[in-house]
Formats: structure tokens, sequence, C-alpha cells
């Protein structure tokens, strides 16, 4: 927070400040009272009055504000708790009894969190004011904000917040900071707000319950009341007890560190014989019952009945389930035994029968202290295998059986139990790899199961002994078997490699249609894991290597028609074929006809320039009589079917103009001519 030295005081005014504040606050905060754990709790409807502050330091708290106002501190505390009832708005006023006293506040919902964690977590703000202002603090409907950070005590900043409101149901601490090194005190108000933050609940007894020597017993209230409204003679109470046993003690339990509890603990001069008894609530020496924070007491003539029965000896109450392979055996009495006589290496246990040798090795009471009702018996190893045993309770090594909690030892007793054989889920699998597919077969032997399931990569199941997938994709596959016996169950994952035996025979060649002074190269672009290759060129030739050498064709007076065909073979015998038709030309020389017939028979219907496989930049155009470009493209296999705009055009003689780069020498050509349309 802002320092209590202003920094216009002289130096020497500041180190006599530092120095005398710092040894006043070195005590740290213990007292009940000043720790959120040990916070007062609050009546919203009382005005709570607190005549001193002594003096400690407490842990700084989480801030949002700037630096400069330097750390927010529980200096010199007191700590209130409460519960919202009713949701609404919350009004609070602390009235200092020195007018120069400086008093800081900070609200905190802690709902589910430790108290502590308002040292920590910031999340827990609801609303504060560390103004350095003197006089009257808290909330008013008319502040506007609701942090005020610290200042200096000169500058008059506002020492009220906002009003914030509260949510039913939750907790919260409130904190109250003397920055002031005083121990004058305050008085704390809730007037105003909407919200109720008392319980409204009429104080009752709720339970009673007795030791099992019948010389206690525990009674437990329906809510919190205050500590100090018990006499320590038990005043309060009435007891139809046997003559000339009393009430010896009052326990209050949870009241060393705090000031309010829901249960006290009655001892009597001697045990209660076995009855029933009535505690009925009478105005005590203090000329009232038992009453919460508002002073609101249980009322006169409550009551409540216990019977109390014989003592009973302590016995076995059962031996829980032991289920599959079990290392360790639950068992449970019916009445509290003392831990500390069950001895630590599990001699007052032994164990019998089945088919194995197992020991006991440990026993461990639930509750290590105290009393419990549950011990764990810890075994040399699992059991595996079916069988019948006995847990039997004997004289252990520390001289005596189990002793209960009334001091009885357990008689020796035994208690029969019964475990299954373990399952295993392993299993086998061969892979086959087909073509164009992948095949599993699996297989399993059952080992003590009496069910199974398959769980495969696609997500389908089976239930059968020996499955077989079939798997159209390839690559990892993740196979489970999970198999049980109705106790014992086990799981079995496995992953499995399917090999892509998938092959494509496919090739390219150089060049279709070809010219006939050319060879025909070829490009195999096969896929898959091929160990053969069979070509066919379709003119005479074949080869089996992977990239066979260009190929030569026959000139002939006419063009021709070639099967070149390539089959492949992988590792496992795949195979797979695949061809191309070439056509052979006659010649390659570039002519354009003098004359065509575009008549729809299927000779000389149009008009290009013939064989221009080895023309590039190839630009061909016919011009009508007037000059008119009426067909024009770039690709010598586009041709001119005599129409002009999806119109006939009047047979007669058309100009045309072809210029072109021949592939293999690179040398420009430009020919001009004519070209007659017959109709």
């Amino acid at each position: 927070m802002y320092s209590m030295c202003a920094k216009r005081l002289s130096v020497l005014v500041w180190l006599f400040c530092f120095l005398t504040t710092s040894k006043i606050n070195s005590q740290v905060c213990s007292i009940v009272g000043q720790t959120p754990k040990t916070a007062f709790p609050v009546c919203g409807i009382k005005t709570f009055q607190q005549g001193t502050v002594p003096l400690c330091s407490g842990p700084n708290i989480p801030s949002s504000c700037p630096a400069s106002s330097g750390t927010l501190s529980a200096k010199n505390p007191y700590w209130y708790k409460f519960t919202c009832y009713v949701p609404g708005s919350l009004a609070l006023l602390i009235t200092p009894l020195a007018s120069n006293e400086d008093y800081d506040w900070q609200l905190f919902d802690v709902t589910g969190h430790d108290p502590n964690d308002v040292f920590t977590d910031q999340s827990l703000f609801v609303v504060a004011n560390w103004a350095g202002t003197y006089g009257a603090t808290g909330t008013s409907a008319t502040a506007t904000s609701n942090m005020q950070c610290g200042s200096d005590p000169a500058t008059g900043v506002t020492t009220f917040s906002s009003m914030p409101m509260l949510i039913q149901g939750h907790d919260y601490l409130l904190l109250i900071s003397h920055f002031t090194a005083g121990q004058s005190g305050y008085t704390l108000q809730f007037n105003g707000g909407n919200a109720i933050i008392y319980d409204t609940t009429q104080p009752r007894l709720k339970n009673l319950t007795s030791s099992c020597t019948g010389g206690a017993f525990t009674l437990t209230l329906n809510k919190k009341l205050t500590c100090s409204s018990v006499t320590p003679s038990g005043s309060e109470f009435n007891i139809n007890l046997p003559t000339g046993t009393t009430i010896s003690n009052v326990q209050t339990v949870g009241c060393n560190n705090g000031f309010d509890m829901d249960s006290i603990i009655l001892s009597f001069s001697k045990p209660l014989p076995a009855g029933d008894y009535i505690l009925k609530i009478q105005n005590g020496s203090d000329g009232n019952t038992i009453v919460d924070n508002c002073n609101t007491g249980i009322p006169v003539g409550d009551s409540i009945t216990i019977h109390i029965d014989p003592a009973l000896p302590t016995t076995i109450d059962k031996l829980e389930p032991v289920g599959c392979a079990p290392a360790s055996l639950r068992l449970s009495f019916k009445n509290l035994v003392n831990s500390n006589t069950i001895a630590a290496d599990g001699t007052d246990f032994s164990i019998t029968g089945g088919p194995s040798n197992v020991n006991i090795i440990s026993a461990t009471p639930l509750t290590p202290s105290g009393t419990t009702t549950t011990v764990v018996i810890n075994l040399s190893a699992p059991i595996y295998t079916q069988g019948n045993w006995q847990l039997n309770l004997k004289t252990g090594s520390d001289g005596n059986t189990i002793i209960d909690a009334c001091n009885n030892p357990i008689a020796p007793a035994s208690v029969n139990f019964t475990t299954v054989d373990t399952v295993s889920a392993k299993f086998s699998y061969q892979v086959i790899n087909g073509c164009k597919m992948g095949t599993v077969n699996f297989s399993y032997t059952p080992v003590h199961a009496t069910s199974w399931l398959w769980t495969f990569d696609d997500n389908t199941t089976s239930k059968i002994l020996q499955p077989v997938k079939t798997f159209t994709t390839y690559g990892s596959k993740t196979e489970q078997l999970v198999v049980s016996n109705g106790t014992c169950k086990d799981t079995s994952k496995v992953d499995i490699l399917l090999v892509d035996n998938t092959l494509h025979a496919a090739f390219t060649v150089s060049a279709n249609p070809l010219c006939p002074e050319d060879l025909l190269s070829f490009t195999n672009a096969t896929t898959g894991n091929i160990t053969e290759w069979l070509w066919r060129f379709g003119n005479g030739n074949s080869s089996t290597i992977k990239n066979p050498s260009p190929e030569s064709y026959n000139i002939s007076s006419t063009a021709k028609d070639y099967v070149i065909s390539l089959a492949v073979k992988n590792n496992i015998g795949c195979i797979d074929t695949t061809s191309v038709l070439l056509k052979v030309l006659s010649s390659c020389y570039i002519a354009v006809p003098s004359a065509f017939t575009p008549n729809g028979d299927g000779l000389n219907d149009f008009l290009y320039p013939l064989n221009a496989i080895k023309a590039t930049n190839l630009l061909f155009r016919v011009y009508s009589r007037t000059g008119q470009v009426i067909f024009e493209t770039h690709d010598w296999t586009k041709k001119w079917d005599g129409k002009l705009n999806g119109k006939l055009v009047p047979s007669g003689t058309y100009v045309w103009t072809l210029s072109y780069t021949h592939i293999d020498t690179g040398k420009p050509f430009f020919l001009k001519g004519t070209s007659v349309l017959i109709r």
C-alpha cells in the first residue's frame, strides 16, 4: 500500500517512521480472528464492536493497483466471514474509534476455495477501499468504483466504494486492515443493503451418538453456533443420567481455532448402562441456551433421544470382492477397531487354501491413527489362479488379536473367498498381401476366457475366434482383441503393416502420329514394386527391360497403325497391361490441298495443313474473295469446314496462307496458295 510516511517529510522523520512501523509489525498474525481460517462469523443485523486491534503483520494481498500505490498488506488485520442467504446489495460501514485512524478493507468471494487463497488468487476480489483517508469507510450507493487504490491521507480520496451484489449461497471473507500503527478499534455495521448475510434457520439439535463404552455423547447441531455460549459445566443440557453420574467434561469441537462450532462432546463421570436417554436443552448458568452469532438460541425444551444397546463383541463384517488377480484384500469389521492394534507386518492374519503359495506381508488400517472399520491386507504376490481360500484372523506378532474401540479383543475367525483364473488376449495372425487388397487371418485360442471381441482398424467388430478381415487400403492397421471371463479382463493390440501391392502399367510415346523417318521413344510411367517388364512394339520387336531403346517403323505409301503394349509383373506375381495405338504416317511433308469437298462423306471434308506434325509457331489463315479472314488457327489439327459463323460459304476459290517453323531444322517457312471449295 502507500507509505505511511509521505515523501514530503524530512529524511529523519521518514527514517523514524520506517523503523517504528517495522518493529511494531514484525509480529506475524496468529491470534484467532486475525487469519482467514479463524475469521469471526458475522451477524448482518448487529453492530460488531472491536475495542482494540492487536498489532501484527500479514501477507500481501494480490493487487491490480498501479505500482505507485504500493503493496496491499493485511496489516494489523481482523477477518470476518459470512454466507449470502438472500442475494442483493451489501452495505458495510467501518467507523474508527479514533478520528485520526486509517482503516482499509477488502471483500473476497471464497466459495469453493481455501481461505488462504486470498493471498494468492486475485480473481477472488469483489470490492475494496485502500484509500489513505482517515475516518469512516465502507460501501455506498452513491460510490461509482469498486476499488480505491492507496493514496496519501492528506489527499482526501473517498473511503467509500460501490455496493457489491452478493450471490446466494456464496461464501465471503472481509478483511479489515488497520494501517495506522495503533491499537484503537472500530465498529462494523451492515445496514442499508438488501442482501441477507445471516442464517435465519432456527438453531436445533440434529443428532446424538454414543461412544461404544457409553462414556460420552457426541451432539451434532443443525448449524454453526457460537463457542462462547456453551458453559464449561454443560449447564445447558438436561439428561436423565443414572444417580451418581454427572457430566464430567464438555468439549466444543473446533473452538480452539475459531468462534463457532456444530458439534459438542459430553463426557460422563461413569459409563452409561444400556437404556434410553433424553437430552433436553435448558437455559444455562449464563442465562441462555446455545446461540448463533445473532444471539438466536436453541429453544428451551428442544430434545433428542438415544438408545444405548448392551455392548456386543466386534466381529468381521465382510471381505470385499477380490476381483481379478488380487494383490491385496480389504476386510471390514462391524464396529470400530483401534488402528494401533493392527500389526503392520500382517501377522494378525493368515491365508490358507488355494492352489498356490501366497503369504501376507503387511496390513494397513484405512485410518492409520485413531479408529477404523477397514484394514487392507497386502499379499506377497497377486493371485492369478482359480481357487477357494480362507482369510484367518489370529494373534499377531504384537501378542494380541485386533482390539476394538471399546478395548475388547476380537475373537479369532475366518472368512472365505474365491479367485478366478486370469485371462490372456494374446492372438496370432497371418497377413496375405494380394494384388488389389490385403487379407489378414486372425486366430485366438481362449485362455480361461469366456467372451471375446475383436475391434478392427475400420471400426468393425467380430465375436468369432478366427475372423478373416479384408482391407482395400494399405499401411499400418491397429487391431485389438478384448477378452473376459466375467471377472478378469485383458486387452491385446498389434500394429499390422499391409504392403501396397497395387501396380499400374503406363507409358507414353514421343510422338503420335509418327513421321516415317523418325525413331519412336518410350517413357515408362509404371507404378508399383515391378520385377518384370514385357514390351511389344507392334513392328515385330519386343523388350524385357524397364526403359527400352527407341524403335523405327517401316515406311509405307499409306499411313499405318501399330499396337504397342506393355505388361508388368510385381514380386508376388500380380500382372497389369496397357497399350497405345500408334499411327505411322506415310509422309510428314507439310502441304495444303488444292481442293476439298465439305459434304460430310468422310473424304476431303476439311481444308487444313496436312502432316504438320513438325511445325511449330504455326499460323494458317483462309481469306474470302474480298480479303477478309474467314478462318484462322495455330493448331494444324483444327480444320476449316467451309463455314463462316456457322453458315455455308459458296463454292469457289479461296486464298490461304501458312507460316511455321520446322522443329528439326529451326527454319521458318511462309506458304501461300489457293484451294477450291467444291459442293
